[in-house]
């Protein structure tokens, strides 16, 4: 089984190429990124339980499609800061060509695709929303998210012109650790803050607010289950683990670090955003999401630990 990784070193897909071949024998394994982000590391101690191959690059320069024959693509390549796309809105929306080059090349060399997409496209909703909310009722909130949903409508329809194969997973906020990881979203962040001994800032209006997770386990889980299932139905669903309010992710890193302080702050974005999303549609699949917050934010905060400031040096 061949899966082509693109943007293979960030958070997600630096777990991913470790994982899949643990659940895939003999996997081959195509990592494309350009290395903008400088995670050489997460190159590091791969092993040998599948066969890799790394090809650095631009996706917009490269010649994609001899690249992608017969294989399952997996796009993570783009940008994914949310609340950074208000103060960079190019950035985030560069996303569109990219996805529509790798969309192309797809159909160039017959391969199938799996699209990111993320939750975010629901914004603030009064009940549990689904995959059946209708366009008109979707919200974003934020340049990263309304792009979002700009790529999932230009799959759409180049499904429907010209029968390109592909599934489109609406991610929860991702967490978790991988060499690859990423500390501008909530959890992650929180992590970071409460070991450095610094106060967690919580947006002024948003201590009760609920938003999706992903734990990075149930999101390589989901993704290995898709390609094994060749579900490529040009479908969209919710892939989350658990809905839950920032003051609940703050009292689990309250039982790791009993001293932890909290600040209010104000963000134009995340003040603004409450919902529910379920994940029924993927649930019915048999899929069975196993991953924990709890477990997700000890794992991080241990891995952070060793790098807590020496108070001693001033």
């Amino acid at each position: 089984m061949k899966i082509v990784v693109t943007g293979a070193l960030g958070h997600i897909g630096s777990y991913l190429i470790r994982d899949f071949p643990q659940r895939v024998q003999g996997a081959e394994i195509l990592m494309i990124d350009n290395l903008s982000t400088q995670r050489y590391a997460s190159l590091f101690n791969l092993g040998h339980s599948a066969n890799y191959r790394f090809v650095e690059g631009d996706i917009l320069g490269m010649d994609l499609a001899p690249l992608l024959e017969g294989a399952a693509v997996i796009h993570l390549a783009g940008a994914t800061d949310a609340a950074g796309s208000l103060k960079n809105r190019k950035a985030i929306e560069e996303n569109l060509g990219l996805t529509k080059r790798v969309a192309e090349a797809c159909i160039e060399s017959g391969a199938s695709m799996l699209f990111p997409s993320t939750t975010s496209v629901y914004g603030t909703q009064e009940d549990t929303v689904d995959e059946d909310c209708r366009p008109e009722d979707l919200k974003p909130q934020s340049p990263y998210a309304e792009t979002k949903l700009r790529e999932e409508e230009l799959l759409q329809e180049l499904g429907a012109s010209r029968n390109l194969r592909y599934v489109i997973c609406r991610l929860g906020t991702i967490c978790g650790t991988s060499p690859g990881m990423r500390f501008h979203t909530a959890v992650n962040k929180f992590c970071w803050q409460a070991v450095m001994g610094q106060p967690v800032t919580v947006w002024r209006t948003a201590y009760e607010q609920k938003r999706p997770y992903l734990d990075l386990f149930d999101a390589a889980r989901a993704i290995e289950f898709i390609v094994r299932k060749d579900l490529f139905d040009r479908r969209i669903y919710n892939v989350l683990s658990v809905n839950s309010t920032v003051r609940e992710i703050v009292e689990i890193i309250r039982r790791f670090i009993p001293d932890l302080q909290v600040e209010s702050t104000e963000s134009k974005i995340m003040n603004q955003l409450s919902y529910e999303v379920s994940n029924q549609r993927f649930r019915n699949l048999d899929f069975e999401f196993k991953g924990s917050l709890e477990i997700g934010i000890r794992d991080t905060i241990e891995l952070l630990k060793p790098s807590k400031p020496d108070e001693s040096i001033t």
